[in-house]
């Protein structure tokens, strides 16, 4: 497990023992800073592609602000995983609900909503944030068994999912009991489904593979299999560890 140091901003391997750390979710832009960008980071600092340069901005304001509180390492999905490795992109996908679940705290940053709008307001920007909308935000969301604490656009605290609960159900459909105790194994298959039924993923394979920590089950991703296969692929290992008939609902 690659873990970003806050101070340094240099990256960490971690085996076996891993230290406490806090972790990122957020919405991808056309650009993000990658595994790469931040080995060659004193190259990039001097000279930085204008494009890159909100996505620099980003990695840092996280850094900041975990640094702000005490933890020294962070993990962002963008840059911890070395992409070019097969076998380290799928070991990270399987293992991403752990992640988020085991962090010491997750940071939400939202670029598109603001701390001096109320979040309860169905046109802030908090209500209309990109981030509910997006496949692998809803196990962020629902993941941490630590706080979950949203940020604006400047890196100010909006609300926590706690506070915010009655809201963030309103929004996304996930019930307010479980953002108060994280226990899903209340909640039957096809209700885990109707959560993610109108989130969207960039690429199809996604909208399964984002799944699969809702239902506690490990399998390859394949891209390029396309978006109907992985879901099939998804409902055959589910069935192979439930006996929920409402799978069949989807």
């Amino acid at each position: 497990m690659y873990l970003l140091n806050t101070r340094t901003l240099t990256l960490k391997c971690f085996y076996g023992s891993i230290p406490k750390y806090a972790i990122l979710s957020h919405t991808w832009g056309k650009k993000e800073i990658t595994f790469q960008d931040i080995q060659n980071w004193d190259k990039e600092k001097s000279d930085r592609e204008v494009e890159l340069e909100a996505a620099w901005g980003k990695v840092e304001g996280a850094c900041a602000h975990a640094k702000k509180y005490g933890w020294k390492w962070i993990w962002i999905d963008s840059c911890c995983i070395d992409k070019s490795s097969s076998a380290e992109l799928s070991e990270n996908i399987n293992s991403m609900y752990g992640l988020y679940e085991n962090a010491e705290v997750c940071y939400v940053y939202l670029p598109d909503a603001s701390s001096e709008e109320d979040p309860r307001d169905p046109g802030s920007g908090f209500a209309k944030s990109r981030w509910f909308t997006r496949g692998w935000t809803l196990q962020e969301l629902i993941a941490p068994s630590a706080s979950v604490v949203f940020l604006d656009h400047s890196w100010k605290e909006i609300g926590t999912r706690y506070s915010l609960r009655d809201v963030i159900s309103a929004i996304t459909s996930v019930p307010v009991r479980l953002l108060e105790d994280g226990d899903l194994t209340k909640y039957s298959i096809a209700q885990k489904m109707s959560w993610a039924a109108f989130r969207k993923t960039t690429r199809p394979e996604d909208r399964a593979y984002s799944l699969m920590g809702l239902f506690d089950i490990c399998m390859p991703p394949i891209y390029g299999e396309g978006g109907a296969k992985a879901f099939m692929r998804l409902q055959q290992e589910i069935i192979k560890t439930s006996d929920d008939r409402s799978i069949f609902a989807w």
